[in-house]
């Protein structure tokens, strides 16, 4: 993922890493107005390919920094190569440089004796270093391969022992147009076993090819060996002569210096300006070396490559995106995601509207879009909502794409198709739902009762957090509609479920039970008085009236003549009803007899009696 600084480091080494045969791939990329120089020196006091088997190597060797004027340093490398297994450290200065990473490459020499031959290159980001110590003359020391070149002669015998320095400088410059500089760096040979390496350089848009540029660090080239050795851009051979002649193109030179006696190395520079074309999305680069001598011997020079940088004026925005937090909710599958849109690595602005694509576990979920143009360098911040299909598992990547309109299409072109992506993993906030015993209470009229629901707060443990019920789930949700009478609350339905939310980190809990609404026993009095005193007036049946709706009461005198009948909407008041000499008549006192007819299937028949009393 792109961060907001100057520039992006694409590959970052916290340990030194062996990496044999290591590939040329892009390793930084700088987009602005960048060009870049290059100093360094070699150790070896002649060519390998001359008379003679000199192996002595200098101890140090210096080169003049010069920067052009009213330029800022944006970065520096320096790479130091040699025969052998590697020296990870050497001097600057008198400064200790400890490599970032080394190389190694290894060559077949085809000898019974020599065998194979391996050689190194290491570099380390000096920016601090060159920007504090400025335009003057650097010597590096303690570059030793002594042992190396005496442990195995076939480095010497064979001409191929070397060692020697190089330091690259990206710089800034605000007169220059808007370049892309990339440096590739690894470690490869071309040679009379491998005599062809080709390279691809994409995500580029060459709007001017004016001041295009290609530059090379390479080592172990000899100018005496001058058989099949060429350089194409876009399949055209291209040349520098006389330094860099067509057919030896590594041969001990320095561009920057007009020098031919970088013995054993190349710092290259070529003008690339008539062999690209305004509109190319690609580069392609080809270097060979080998061919048969006058005699019909197959003869190649040894070449290995370091590090290749171009300077191609371009300009493109390069979308990246963040994901800087992801809202959950507790129970739900819903999502706010929150972003950032970049456009750091870049020589253009970025327009509006550019599509995300919103994925998770790989399954398109969801689109927005950029609401505004993103400056060079700039950001721009967003926020989308989505919702998380339920046959998703609870744990998922969620992955944000730009430049992306749902099937991993762009809509803009860009320097880099290849980090437009943000990944995050989420674990959505998953409620349980825990029951609870219910509570049950008896019927006080038509199916309703009152209940203390602060009382089931005994059964659980909640750690001293806040409390509060609900009627729904939803409501509980949103903390909506909260019951506020819970130590007296009245039923509306039968059964109903009460939800108790206890709060929590990450998340609330949640806990129901039911409250439960039975049919009590009715309480039926010994004694009624009708007598309109407004105490005790009617056979007052406690627990039956608007309780069992469905009863059926018959009163008998004492000679067992049925005197009342009466339901729920008919209570007895001590008068009858029944009989052709009784209905409608005060009843005397005395004692009678009642049947009471629930009509519940838990309850059986009740009889008894009652004294009616003035």
């Amino acid at each position: 993922m792109n961060q907001p600084i100057k520039y992006l480091l694409l590959i970052t080494f916290l340990t030194i890493n062996y990496s044999f045969s290591q590939e040329i791939n892009l390793f930084q990329q700088f987009n602005g107005r960048y060009n870049y120089l290059a100093i360094g020196n070699t150790l070896n006091p002649v060519e390998n390919a001359t008379d003679g088997n000199l192996c002595d190597k200098l101890t140090e060797s210096d080169a003049d920094l010069l920067l052009p004027p009213n330029t800022n340093v944006v970065a520096a490398y320096l790479y130091w190569a040699g025969s052998g297994e590697g020296d990870q450290e050497v001097d600057l200065n008198g400064t200790s440089i400890i490599a970032d990473d080394i190389y190694l490459v290894d060559y077949d020499t085809g000898h019974p004796i020599y065998g194979t031959l391996t050689y190194f290159s290491c570099y380390a980001e000096i920016t601090d270093f060159i920007t504090n110590t400025g335009e003057t003359t650097y010597t590096l020391s303690n570059l030793d391969i002594t042992e190396t070149l005496e442990s195995n002669i076939g480095y010497c015998r064979n001409k191929t022992d070397f060692a020697g320095w190089c330091i690259y400088i990206i710089y800034e410059d605000l007169n220059l147009p808007l370049n892309q500089v990339k440096l590739f760096q690894g470690l490869e040979i071309i040679n009379k076993n491998v005599g062809e390496k080709t390279i691809t350089l994409d995500n580029v848009n060459v709007l001017d090819n004016e001041g295009a540029k290609i530059g090379f660090l390479t080592w172990e080239g000899d100018s005496n060996l001058a058989y099949g050795e060429s350089l194409f851009i876009n399949n055209n051979l291209i040349s520098n002569p006389p330094l860099n002649p067509a057919n030896n193109a590594f041969n001990g030179t320095n561009t920057f210096t007009n020098s031919n006696t970088f013995y054993n190395g190349d710092i290259d520079v070529y003008n690339i300006q008539d062999n690209i074309a305004i509109g190319d999305t690609t580069v392609d680069i080809k270097l060979t070396t080998g061919d048969f001598d006058t005699t019909g011997v197959w003869q190649a020079d040894l070449i290995i490559i370091n590090n290749i940088i171009t300077v191609l004026n371009s300009q493109l925005p390069d979308p990246t995106i963040q994901i800087n937090n992801v809202q959950l909710a507790c129970g739900s599958r819903d999502l706010i995601i929150n972003y950032t849109v970049y456009n750091i690595n870049c020589n253009d602005v970025l327009p509006a509207n550019v599509p995300i694509a919103i994925y998770a576990n790989n399954e398109l979920i969801g689109t927005t879009l950029t609401t505004a143009t993103i400056s060079i360098g700039g950001s721009l911040s967003g926020q989308a909502t989505v919702i998380i299909p339920d046959h998703l598992p609870s744990n998922f990547t969620i992955t944000l794409s730009v430049d992306d309109v749902g099937d991993g299409t762009g809509v803009i072109t860009e320097f880099n198709e290849f980090n437009n992506e943000a990944n995050q993993n989420v674990q959505l906030l998953e409620i349980t739902l825990t029951p609870l015993q219910p509570l049950t209470n008896c019927d006080e009229s038509f199916n309703t009762a009152y209940f203390d629901l602060s009382t089931q707060l005994n059964s659980i443990d909640t750690n001293g957090q806040a409390t509060s019920f609900f009627e729904t789930l939803e409501d509980l949700q949103n903390e909506s509609n909260e019951i506020l009478n819970a130590s007296n609350y009245q039923n509306t339905m039968v059964p109903q479920t009460i939800y108790l939310r206890v709060e929590g980190q990450p998340c609330y809990e949640v806990y129901f039970f039911d409250l439960i609404v039975e049919n009590c026993p009715p309480r039926i009095p010994e004694v009624f008085t009708p007598n309109n005193d407004g105490y005790n007036d009617w056979f007052n049946i406690q627990g039956l009236y608007n309780i069992f709706e469905k009863h059926k009461l018959l009163i008998y005198n004492r000679y067992g003549t049925l005197i009342f009948e009466g339901n729920n909407e008919s209570p007895w008041l001590g008068l009858a009803n029944k009989g052709l000499n009784n209905t409608g008549k005060i009843l005397p006192v005395g004692t009678y007899f009642y049947v009471l007819y629930l009509n519940d299937s838990n309850y059986k028949t009740l009889t008894g009696w009652v004294y009616l009393n003035r």
